[in-house]
């Protein structure tokens, strides 16, 4: 079995997550227009969530978007908690 040569870069892992970026316009009404590393922007969407009673209450998996969040979810009316994360994925370049 060969072993990593120290120093050596591992694909994947936790980096992704932190590195900043860029909100689009239709996000940075939730999460700030500065930079902001993809965690953040999912806590920030969960606060505001939270905050606007927008879980549905027979499927807390389910997020019921209002004005704000159909703009990120691409006019739906609703979407899952796995789905969302697709769709900031679009709301989201680099810096």
């Amino acid at each position: 079995m060969l072993e990593p040569k120290s120093g050596a870069k591992k694909s994947g892992g936790s980096d992704g997550l932190q590195r900043p970026l860029k909100p689009s316009a239709d996000l940075a009404v939730i999460t700030g227009s500065g930079n902001i590393a993809r965690s953040a922007v999912v806590s920030k969407m969960w606060e505001y969530i939270k905050k606007n009673n927008l879980q549905n209450p027979q499927n807390k998996r389910e997020i019921l978007a209002d004005d704000k969040l159909k703009k990120i979810f691409g006019g739906k009316d609703k979407v899952s908690m796995f789905e969302m994360n697709k769709h900031l994925s679009n709301h989201l370049s680099q810096p």
